[in-house]
């Protein structure tokens, strides 16, 4: 799946990462708001804006909703 090649790279999970944290202040939330929002452990929610971990296409699609966001604004495909 296409999606995963690109994930798998540990730049472009920071890069999505530094999108999301950029999203999240834009909208005033809080690491805690978003993944409470999102369903997801803050810890974990926090593990994804630091690109260390490689999160489903389904959570990113949750919390790229609850950031308002066009995901073509997040993600690099």
């Amino acid at each position: 799946m296409l999606y995963y090649r690109y994930m798998d790279n540990p730049q472009t999970r920071q890069e999505v990462g530094r999108k999301l944290k950029e999203a999240r202040l834009k909208k005033k939330m809080t690491q805690a708001e978003v993944a409470i929002k999102a369903d997801l452990n803050t810890n974990y929610y926090a593990c994804i804006e630091r690109g260390e971990v490689n999160p489903s296409m389904e959570k990113l699609e949750s919390i790229i909703k609850v950031l308002g966001v066009k995901s073509a604004k997040i993600l690099p495909f």
